[in-house]
């Protein structure tokens, strides 16, 4: 059977890209939310919902409104909940491109079903010019993202509080952070950077310095010499580890304090290591074990050198789409 092919959403005019993506693939829309329903159950995303839209009209960001227009145009419960989630874990790194400049390998886990089939490329403008979102519909932060000619960039999970007592605790903690906080949501300043940013130099500046309301991991890669780093982020400080891999764990020395935020993120960060070492070539061939795991829903590569972008949906089954190569 031939699997379903990525769309590409043209969201570069006046409406907000989110609105414009979930109005454009309802169907894909559908998967993501029910989901989340699944997971969560609809109790759970009801309360989770209203929780989350409370904490939306709270923190500081420039894109509290387009959340606000996604939750009216989807009409149902959880469009808070999807923009403000942030539980993505994931494995990245910037490795050296062949004709100058870095190229950024990505891999997004997520436990929820559907989430692979349901991936876009939502193509949208902000002031520094036009970018590629590689997401899904209604949510108007950026996880991973190509801007030709300016950099690549995408965020991981860091370590959740108080590892010693298990993710259930560490999860709550983080939360009662957040409620606490009135800082940007780390997926908004990422999309700030794209809409933005005019080059590498100053995305990098902007996702070191601007507070967030919960820690990150960035990976950024440009199209000139020696442009690839991870960013770690806590609050309102910023660390950089020597090589420019991440997965769900402090790497830099000294660092932030934290344990992995799962068993499996030693291993993934020690084989995207390898690929810095040894680039691959232009393909996905580079994801298999231990980089990829049951939860991928995302596997992409893209250089900002040449525009060029390589992305695939995953499920616990393999591939859920076909590949879509852009640029």
């Amino acid at each position: 059977m031939s699997l379903p092919i990525i769309p590409i959403i043209e969201a570069r005019g006046a409406m907000e890209p989110a609105v414009v993506s979930a109005l454009a693939e309802p169907a894909r829309l559908r998967l993501v939310l029910e989901g989340g329903d699944r997971a969560y159950t609809r109790l759970g995303v009801r309360l989770a919902d209203a929780r989350s839209r409370v904490l939306s009209g709270r923190l500081a960001s420039p894109y509290a409104e387009a959340v606000r227009q996604v939750d009216r145009a989807v009409a149902r419960r959880g469009a808070y909940l999807l923009n403000h989630s942030y539980e993505w874990g994931c494995t990245s790194g910037a490795v050296a491109d062949p004709g100058g400049g870095a190229t950024l390998l990505r891999t997004l886990d997520w436990p929820f079903d559907g989430l692979g089939r349901a991936l876009v490329v939502v193509r949208q403008a902000g002031a520094a010019g036009d970018y590629l979102s590689a997401t899904w519909p209604g949510f108007a932060g950026v996880l991973t993202g190509l801007a030709a000619g300016r950099f690549a960039a995408a965020i991981n999970q860091p370590p959740l509080p108080y590892p010693g007592w298990g993710k259930a605790v560490g999860w709550l903690a983080a939360r009662r952070r957040v409620a606490r906080s009135r800082a940007m949501p780390p997926t908004h300043l990422l999309r700030l950077a794209f809409d933005t940013c005019a080059d590498f130099a100053d995305a990098a500046a902007l996702l070191r310095t601007v507070p967030v309301c919960l820690p990150a991991i960035f990976t950024l890669a440009g199209p000139g010499a020696g442009e690839a780093v991870v960013i770690e982020r806590t609050a309102d400080a910023a660390w950089e580890p020597e090589a420019p891999a991440a997965a769900n764990h402090w790497a830099s020395r000294p660092g932030p304090a934290g344990q992995p935020r799962n068993p499996s993120s030693p291993a993934r960060r020690e084989a995207m290591l390898g690929l810095v070492d040894r680039p691959p070539g232009w393909s996905l061939d580079w994801v298999r074990a231990p980089v990829l795991v049951a939860d991928t829903r995302l596997a992409m590569m893209a250089s900002p050198r040449t525009g060029r972008m390589l992305l695939q949906g995953w499920e616990r089954t393999g591939p859920a789409t076909a590949v879509l190569e852009v640029g």
